[in-house]
């Protein structure tokens, strides 16, 4: 019996020492100028500068990039308030390439996206499929599944219309 026991309970035992020993303090300290607050370690910076210990619970500081520093690139849009596509003749080579390969995985799936509208519109058959199974007894089932068609024929619809806009907008697209 004693075994068993101190195998059960040697998970629970070995993390609490391992918390007590590998844990760290944290301290948050105020920001310089009022700004964002800072996160230290240090128990003597901690003193010196009176922070708060931060306790119960992990902490996870991500630094950001502060927005004055960030560059944000937006498609050229006309008058009519149209995107228009990116020139290609200023693009580097590498950019070409990565654009053809693009243009052709867009154009595979929109082959792929139109397919399988017909074959689902072929399915439908404008709205009285073929009765399946039971459906014949369950009238609702049948109601239920020629409703789901519709949805997935919108859906797919939905799909194309923005692929179709996805290509238009690469280069040199008319």
């Amino acid at each position: 019996m004693k075994p068993t026991l101190f195998v059960s309970l040697f998970p629970f035992l070995l993390f609490g020492a391992g918390s007590a020993a590998w844990g760290q303090q944290v301290y948050r300290c105020a920001g310089v100028g009022g700004g964002a607050p800072e996160y230290i370690n240090s128990v003597k910076d901690a003193q010196t500068r009176k922070c708060q210990l931060i306790s119960g619970g992990n902490v996870t500081v991500v630094k950001t990039i502060p927005y004055s520093k960030m560059t944000v690139r937006t498609p050229t849009s006309s008058a009519s308030g149209t995107v228009q596509p990116r020139s290609a003749e200023g693009s580097s080579p590498e950019q070409r390439v990565r654009d053809s390969d693009s243009r052709g995985i867009l154009e595979a799936e929109l082959k792929k996206s139109e397919a399988k509208l017909a074959e689902l519109q072929k399915e439908y058959n404008n709205g009285e499929p073929e009765k399946q199974g039971i459906e014949g007894k369950n009238y609702q089932r049948y109601l239920d599944r020629v409703k789901e068609m519709k949805e997935s024929i919108t859906r797919n619809q939905s799909d194309i219309a923005g692929l179709k806009r996805e290509i238009a907008r690469l280069p040199g697209s008319n």
